[in-house]
């Protein structure tokens, strides 16, 4: 029996779960105070997952750089793929928030979007 000791970041609480497993098969997940640990706990000991967020370059716009995101998680080991396929991306002003940067990242099948407005310079 495997026992994997995690910290929730599924809200403020940061409880500290306890998860045993047999082989991969959770057996039993302890030490949550809500539902959403226990459904955390699940998912990140069997297939983890994260939003990725991070920033690009802007041409011809009162900003620089405009933060973007994945617009869902991806799985965990595809972060570095999809940080990299950003690496040199550089979109056009005007930019809103929402906006497709980049479809189907790393082979994800996630778009990244803008999570900020930047206007024209």
């Amino acid at each position: 029996m495997e026992i994997r000791n995690l910290t929730c970041i599924s809200c403020p609480m940061g409880c500290q779960i306890t998860v045993e497993m047999n082989g991969s098969e959770v057996v039993r997940v302890s030490g949550n105070t809500c539902k959403r640990g226990e459904v955390y706990a699940r998912k990140e000991v069997t297939d983890p997952t994260r939003i990725v967020t991070t920033t690009v370059r802007v041409s011809g716009g009162k900003a620089d750089m405009v933060s973007v995101k994945t617009r869902s998680d991806i799985p965990k080991g595809k972060i570095s793929d999809c940080v990299k396929a950003l690496k040199d991306i550089a979109v056009e002003a005007p930019v809103h928030i929402g906006d497709v940067i980049m479809s189907d990242v790393a082979g994800t099948g996630v778009d990244i979007v803008a999570t900020k407005n930047v206007d024209k310079a």
